[in-house]
């Protein structure tokens, strides 16, 4: 996808198109749960510290990262099927930088009402359910925070959940402010902009995100950037 932004023509095959599409849902269903997951692991280690090893074994924890991987195939198969196993015609030319599910509606010969219904039927459930459970677990979180009464115990409280918050508040943010336009201001040129942002720009932020509660990553980031003053 990063090619398509520096190349003059962008052409994709036919299979190819579906292959994009089916592993672009897949990820970014299985992104949503597996941070609704993690914030149900943050709020374990926070809550219930002492029963940390016995809530989060190994088996359920098999269970939280295999589920959102099952479900997001499943959804990804059903609907890039039932777009490609449908008839296209007039213009071969996807107002996209790759190939997502609603530019594809638009090339479809037939009504593609009940497909549409489908992809904002799931998208809501999607969204609104991974959001509940990382707003339900961050509230007990909090509360939890504020029972703390040393500044040191609330301050690592924090920052066990700290890059976790950062990736949540940045993906969900993005994915929000997409959903929740007005119909007055929302266009298709926003949504490619947005767009970019969640396949490209965030999963190349999370390592550096997550890598900043290692003391070594921090330690070599100060002495980057006080390297850089000095050149300066």
């Amino acid at each position: 996808m990063m090619v398509n932004f520096v190349v003059e023509q962008n052409v994709i095959s036919y299979y190819a198109c579906a292959m994009q599409m089916a592993f672009y849902i897949v990820f970014i269903i299985s992104e949503l749960f597996i941070l609704s997951a993690m914030a149900y692991d943050r709020y374990v280690a926070i809550c219930n510290p002492l029963l940390y090893s016995a809530i989060m074994s190994q088996s359920r924890c098999h269970v939280l990262v295999g589920i959102p991987y099952l479900y997001s195939v499943f959804q990804a198969v059903m609907i890039t099927s039932k777009i490609f196993t449908l008839t296209f015609c007039g213009s071969n030319i996807i107002s996209h930088f790759y190939c997502d599910n609603v530019p594809m509606l638009l090339l479809l010969c037939s009504n593609a009402r009940d497909i549409e219904l489908l992809i904002i039927l799931f998208s809501a459930v999607n969204l609104i359910s991974s959001l509940f459970v990382v707003l339900v677990s961050y509230l007990l979180i909090l509360l939890a925070i504020y029972k703390i009464h040393s500044a040191e115990g609330r301050k690592k409280a924090l920052s066990t959940c700290g890059s976790h918050l950062t990736v949540v508040v940045v993906f969900y943010g993005t994915l929000l402010f997409m959903y929740l336009q007005p119909k007055s201001t929302h266009s298709f040129e926003t949504d490619k902009l947005t767009s970019v942002f969640y396949t490209l720009v965030i999963p190349m932020l999370n390592p550096l995100i997550y890598s900043f509660r290692n003391k070594e990553v921090k330690n070599a980031m100060l002495r980057v950037f006080k390297r850089c003053k000095l050149c300066t």
